[in-house]
C-alpha cells in the first residue's frame, strides 16, 4: 500500500528475534500518530506459519516472501527481494529492529535505492506532521535529533529496548496475508551461508534474555562471583557483566553489557555492584524493570534505578537469594 510503515520482521530458522516485536510497537505507534497504515514483510522459505503469527497483530497486510535463496539469509538476495517489494508497494518508512542482520544489509539497500538509512534510534517525535528521530553519539552521551531530507521511502531501524515488544497491539481478527513473487537472480547471489557459527560452547543472546543479573567490580573477586550465580539461579536469571568484568577474564566477552558489548532489553535487569557508567548505561537502561545494589548512595546506577539498594553486596546478595528461594519454596 503507497505511503505505508513497511516494518521488516526477522526471523532465523522459522522463529522472530524478540527486536523485530520491538521494531513493529514502534511502527505502529508512529502509524497511530501520523495515520498512516502499518505493513509487515515476512521473508524465508516455509514461513507462512511465522506470517500468520504477525497477521494476528493489529497491521493493515502481511507481505510474504518465499524462496529457496532467501531460506538462509544473504545480503543480495535480501537487498534484492526487499527492493522489489519497496518498488512494488512504494511505503514512506522502512522500519527495521538494529540487529547485526540488519546493520549488514540495510546500509547496501538504502544506498541501492538512493535513500538514507538512519540507524539505533532510540525515540522518535512527530513535529509539524513530519518524524524527527532520536539517536546517540559518542557512546550514549549526546543525543542527536535527525530528520530525513530525501524523497520517500526512508530507511531507519530501532535500537533494542526502546519500544516494549509486550506493547505490540493485537488486531481484532486475522490481517491479511498477501504472497509476494521476487525474481531473485540466483548468479547475483554472490555469498553462500555456511555453518551458523558460535563463539563457543553455550554461548548466547543476552538480547534475548527475561531476566539478567549483572555483575560489576563490586564483586571484587573472581571467587566471589558464585554468590551472582546462586542469585542469577534462583531468580531463572542469565549472568551478565559490565566491561571490566570481561575484560579480566571474568565472565566470557559475549556477557558483557555496554556499549562494547550487548544492548538488553529484559523484563528484569539487577545491577550488582556496577557504578553505572554511560557506557555501561547505554546497553541496558531500556530494560523494562532495574534493580540496583550498590553501597554508593550516589553511584549514577541509581539515577535509572527503579529500585534501589544501598548496602554491602555481600550482606544483600546471600539474604536476597535466600528470601527469593523461600518465595519458591525451595
Amino acid at each position: 500500500m503507497p505511503d505505508a510503515i513497511l516494518t521488516i520482521m526477522e526471523q532465523a530458522q522459522a522463529k522472530l528475534n524478540r527486536m523485530s516485536w520491538e521494531a513493529l510497537a514502534a511502527a505502529q505507534q508512529i502509524g497511530s500518530q501520523l495515520s498512516k497504515p502499518v505493513e509487515a514483510v515476512v521473508m524465508g522459505q516455509e514461513v507462512r506459519s511465522i506470517a500468520e503469527e504477525v497477521a494476528a497483530k493489529r497491521v493493515t497486510c502481511v507481505r510474504l516472501i518465499e524462496d529457496p535463496l532467501l531460506e538462509e539469509y544473504t545480503p543480495d538476495a535480501y537487498c534484492m527481494a526487499l527492493s522489489e517489494i519497496i518498488a512494488a508497494q512504494k511505503p514512506s518508512l522502512v522500519l527495521m529492529p538494529h540487529t547485526y542482520q540488519v546493520r549488514d544489509f540495510a546500509p547496501k539497500l538504502a544506498a541501492a535505492l538512493g535513500r538514507s538509512f538512519l540507524s539505533d534510534c532510540i525515540a522518535y517525535r512527530v513535529e509539524n506532521g513530519g518524524l524527527i528521530f532520536t539517536r546517540q553519539l559518542f557512546q550514549g552521551k549526546l543525543n542527536a535529533d535527525l530528520s530525513f531530507g530525501c524523497d520517500p521511502p526512508c530507511f531507519v531501524s530501532v535500537q533494542a529496548g526502546c519500544f516494549r515488544a509486550d506493547q505490540v497491539v493485537a488486531g481484532q481478527g486475522p490481517a491479511q496475508i498477501e504472497t509476494f513473487s521476487t525474481k531473485i537472480d540466483p548468479y547475483k547471489v554472490r555469498t553462500k551461508p555456511l555453518e551458523r557459527f558460535k563463539e563457543a560452547k553455550g554461548a548466547l543472546d543476552l538480547s534475548q534474555a527475561e531476566f539478567i543479573v549483572a555483575v560489576g567490580r563490586g564483586i571484587k573477586d573472581q571467587e566471589n562471583l558464585p554468590l551472582i550465580q546462586k542469585l542469577a539461579e534462583a531468580l531463572g536469571a542469565e549472568v551478565a557483566g559490565s566491561r571490566p568484568i570481561c575484560d579480566n577474564g571474568w565472565l566470557p566477552m559475549e556477557r558483557q553489557v555496554g556499549s562494547s558489548g550487548q544492548t538488553v532489553a529484559p523484563k528484569l535487569y539487577l545491577a550488582v555492584g556496577i557504578s553505572g557508567a554511560i557506557q555501561h548505561l547505554v546497553g541496558m537502561k531500556g530494560s523494562r524493570t532495574i534493580v540496583a545494589i550498590n553501597k554508593d548512595p550516589n553511584a549514577p546506577i541509581f539515577e535509572v534505578a527503579d529500585y534501589g539498594i544501598v548496602g554491602n553486596l555481600f550482606d544483600v546478595v546471600p539474604a536476597l537469594t535466600e528470601e527469593i528461594n523461600k518465595a519458591k519454596g525451595r
